[in-house]
C-alpha cells in the first residue's frame, strides 16, 4: 500500500502546478451554479443551463479510498469519453510515471486520501491540457472528475503583474520542486526561459523579462519582472 507518491509523479504535478490552480479559479468563475447531470455516451456536461463537452478522467472511491482512471472503468473503456484519459495513460507509459499507468490506485495509506485523490485529478488535467476538472459526486459514496473538451471555456493567460503570486501559490501547492512549478508555467505559457545558477529568466510576451531567484533549500527567493533580460 502506498504512502506518498513517486517523485517522478510529483515532478509532473509540479509542472502543472501554477498555471492549474489559476486555471481552476477560472473554471470555477465560468461554471453557472445549479444542479448537474451528464450524458457520457454524447460526452455532455450540463451544469445549470451550461452544457459543455467533457471526458471522464477519473472516480474515486470515498468508502475504498481509491482511485480509477476513467480509461480502466470496465463500463467505459475504449470509448469516447475516456479519451483524454487514455492520452493521460499513455503519457505515464511515456515518461514512467507509474500512478498514470496502474487502473486502479490505493490512497488508503496516504495521510489524506481525497487530496491524494485530488492531486492525481490536478496532475491528470495538466498532462492532458484541459482548462481545469470538474468533480462532482456521482453517488453516495462516489466522486467523478470530468475534463472539460470545449473551447468555450476561457483559459487563463500569463499576468506579469500577478506573476509572484501565482507562482509562490503554484510553489505551496505540491511543495516538492520550486524550479519545476515556475519552469512548468513558463514551458505553458510558451515562454523562454533558462536557467543560470541560483535563477530562473524568463523572457515575457511584450518585452522585458522576470527573475525567479531560489534559496539554497530550491525554494523561491524572490520573483522580479519588468527587468531587462
Amino acid at each position: 500500500m502506498a504512502s506518498e507518491f513517486s517523485d517522478a509523479f510529483l515532478r509532473e504535478a509540479e509542472r502543472h502546478a501554477a498555471w492549474g490552480a489559476v486555471q481552476l479559479e477560472t473554471l470555477t468563475a465560468f461554471l453557472p451554479e445549479g444542479p448537474w447531470t451528464a450524458d457520457l455516451e454524447a460526452c455532455l456536461y450540463r451544469q445549470g443551463d451550461l452544457e459543455l463537452r467533457v471526458g471522464v478522467l477519473g472516480t474515486y472511491d470515498t468508502s475504498e479510498q481509491s482511485w480509477m482512471w476513467g480509461w480502466a472503468n470496465p463500463g467505459l473503456r475504449g470509448t469516447a469519453v475516456v479519451s483524454s484519459a487514455a492520452g493521460v495513460e499513455r503519457y505515464g507509459r511515456a515518461h514512467g510515471i507509474a500512478e498514470l499507468t496502474e487502473e486502479v490506485l490505493d490512497l488508503s495509506g496516504f495521510p489524506d486520501p481525497r487530496r491524494a485523490a485530488e492531486t492525481l485529478a490536478f496532475t491528470g488535467m495538466g498532462v492532458a491540457g484541459a482548462p481545469g476538472y470538474i468533480g462532482a459526486p456521482a453517488g453516495p459514496a462516489t466522486q467523478v472528475y470530468f475534463l472539460p473538451d470545449d473551447p468555450r471555456v476561457p483559459r487563463a493567460g500569463l499576468d506579469a503583474v500577478a506573476l509572484p503570486r501565482t507562482l509562490l501559490t503554484g510553489a505551496r501547492l505540491i511543495g516538492h520542486s520550486a524550479r519545476h512549478v515556475v519552469s512548468g508555467y513558463f514551458d505553458h505559457h510558451g515562454v523562454p526561459h533558462r536557467a543560470e545558477g541560483d535563477r530562473i529568466v524568463a523572457e515575457l510576451p511584450g518585452g522585458g523579462a522576470a527573475e525567479v531567484t531560489f534559496d539554497p533549500a530550491g525554494r523561491i527567493a524572490g520573483v522580479r519582472t519588468g527587468i531587462h533580460p
